[in-house]
């Protein structure tokens, strides 16, 4: 009997809250900016940040210093300790700044928080810069869907999705055809976070929204799926071209790679030929990965929530490369300073909005519900479609080389460096794209 699985995000009938039109102002987690007198002594200005637990990192001419926060304190505590000095004029949170850019004209986007809010992925300006770099939305980068299916055509009972525009030819692995509509849901609307048409008045955005999509069907319409479809599915994207293949799925916490050896064997030929795999943590709230994103040669995406904070849902481990954009309820984390600042477990999630079915195969909407690590995958899948199709890093890039450059220019979350929840840090895709050094070192924990 072929090994079972099931979908990552769980389409739930609760009524979360929308998306706050306010978002309180964002700063770096663990610095402040501090302001002194003119005229205190170095010996006072050291004195000052040892009674305050920090220490400096910069300075700057006018008597400014950027100070590293090191006894666990909050940015707000170092701040009033720091304001309490005589010898300080004032000292502030180290505020973020947002670069301007695209605003879609989709009537969607202001719900995509997970797109351009405080802990989005920077996309605003990672469009303009993939335009600048003349591949606007990724255009002639392929990325395989292997999911429920996509609604990629009109077909007997089945219609296209009104606001996914770009396809390339799949398969569908479940009823052995070339027609890999969608039956659930699930696989139009992760098509949709990495694809979706943008800045056309329709529906909500897409990542890289001129990317091919390569629809690739391994689940059913319950979104269960087996080994076999899967590994023949993997192996399909990477012998047609695909770029990028999208793993928004996972097997049982128990199964191992010794009981999916054709899933380890085509993971390892789409390497091989060179496609970079992308694949969902796990929904299941453990200390490990699931497979197929365990496996090594998996780039595995781990999720978030409109406050930067894991998700409750989220598996981490040692094997995360780095997190994105799940959406749902925190996690209550309190053990690391970044976490106590961010995470409230007793506040309500957001869900992550892209178009795909409402009621019925043939009618389509932003239905609320969706949230999940299936829906974090896919923003990682867009980016790297973005990276390659603007030859950030050349004009053919292995995925070892995409894998680097997206862990490496991600913002750091959590404790300091690496760590189990965030990995490498939260996906950022303006700094992917932005003109820099290639990075050489290998960032990933493994």
């Amino acid at each position: 009997m072929h090994t079972k699985l099931l979908l990552l995000a769980a389409i739930a009938a609760c009524a979360l809250a929308a998306v706050p039109t306010a978002v309180a102002a964002q700063y770096v987690p663990g610095e402040v900016i501090v302001h002194y007198r003119d005229g205190t002594s170095g010996t006072v200005k050291a004195q000052v940040e040892e009674e305050a637990g920090a220490e400096t990192a910069a300075v700057a001419r006018g008597d400014s210093a950027q100070l590293e926060i090191e006894d666990g304190d909050s940015v707000p505590q170092t701040v009033q300790e720091l304001q309490r000095d005589p010898s300080v004029v004032y000292a502030r949170p180290n505020y973020l700044a947002h670069a301007s850019g695209m605003t879609p004209d989709d009537p969607g986007f202001r719900l995509q928080w997970n797109l351009a809010g405080p802990f989005g992925i920077n996309m605003p300006e990672a469009w303009d810069l993939a335009a600048a770099r003349g591949a606007p939305g990724g255009r002639g980068a392929v990325v395989a869907v292997l999911d429920t299916g996509v609604a990629y055509e009109r077909h007997r009972r089945f219609r296209r999705a009104p606001d996914l525009r770009r396809f390339t030819r799949g398969f569908d692995f479940v009823q052995g055809d070339r027609h890999p509509n969608d039956e659930n849901g699930h696989g139009t609307h992760v098509a949709g976070t990495i694809a979706q048409s943008t800045n056309n008045g329709v529906g909500a955005s897409g990542i890289a929204y001129e990317a091919k999509i390569m629809p690739v069907r391994v689940l059913d319409s319950s979104g269960a799926g087996d080994t076999w479809s899967i590994s023949r599915g993997v192996r399909y994207a990477a012998r047609h071209g695909a770029d990028v293949i999208n793993l928004s799925l996972e097997f049982d916490a128990g199964v191992r790679a010794s009981e999916i050896p054709d899933i380890v064997s085509a993971l390892r030929y789409a390497r091989r030929k060179g496609a970079l795999v992308v694949g969902a943590a796990g929904n299941q709230s453990a200390d490990m990965l699931a497979y197929p994103a365990r496996a090594h040669m998996v780039l595995s995406v781990a999720a978030t929530t409109i406050r930067g904070c894991q998700a409750d849902y989220s598996n981490g481990g040692a094997d995360l490369d780095m997190v994105a954009p799940g959406g749902g309820a925190d996690e209550p984390n309190s053990d690391t300073p970044y976490d106590a600042l961010v995470c409230r477990p007793d506040a309500k999630g957001n869900f992550i909005y892209q178009q795909t079915f409402t009621g019925s195969v043939r009618r389509f909407g932003l239905p609320r519900g969706y949230e999940g690590t299936s829906m974090s995958a896919p923003h990682v899948s867009g980016v790297a479609a973005l990276v390659i199709a603007t030859k950030r890093l050349g004009p053919r890039p292995g995925p070892a080389a995409v894998e680097r450059l997206l862990e490496s220019t991600a913002r750091d979350l959590g404790a300091p460096g690496f760590d189990t929840r965030y990995g490498n840090g939260l996906l950022d895709a303006a700094a992917a794209l932005r003109p820099a050094e290639i990075p050489r070192g290998v960032s990933r924990k493994r």
